[in-house]
């Protein structure tokens, strides 16, 4: 395998390129040579198949008279984050108690590491409750709505 010097400077400015675009990866190729700069995203985490099983910790998220399981139509937190009700401040929110939704829309977003993770609706239905407040910290595993 040839010899491949690393150039730091360039991986710091495609890093750079991808915080300020908002792109999940970049590639740069001169000659033979290529560098792909990627970061984790939302998506590489959602395409993990079936729904992530609650730490015990969380259980204590479910709202109230709801026993110590999850609820049915349950929407769960993926990761760690902020969630937000809205895209942004003062925009009317993705979706409110009453509203109809589509299996993958979204309905909130979870800010991790001033990343903004679109959480989309699991399946199509009716949001029931939304259990979490706006700019409401939320921990993986966390009920953040009911949809049945």
């Amino acid at each position: 395998m040839p010899n491949f010097d690393i150039d730091d400077d360039l991986i710091r400015k495609l890093a750079g390129l991808l915080e300020e675009t908002g792109l999940a990866e970049i590639e740069y190729a001169e000659g033979d040579r290529r560098l792909r700069v990627a970061r984790p995203t939302f998506q590489t985490v959602a395409s993990i198949p079936g729904p992530p099983a609650p730490p015990p910790a969380a259980e204590a998220a479910v709202p109230e008279g709801a026993g110590q399981a999850v609820p049915t139509g349950a929407v769960t937190s993926p990761i760690v984050g902020t969630a937000y009700l809205a895209p942004e401040p003062g925009a009317p929110a993705f979706v409110r108690a009453g509203d109809s939704v589509t299996e993958g829309q979204t309905v909130l977003i979870i800010e991790a590491m001033k990343v903004m993770n679109p959480i989309r609706a699991p399946i199509s239905g009716t949001v029931k409750q939304v259990v979490v407040k706006d700019a409401q910290p939320v921990e993986f595993g966390e009920v953040l709505m009911i949809v049945e």
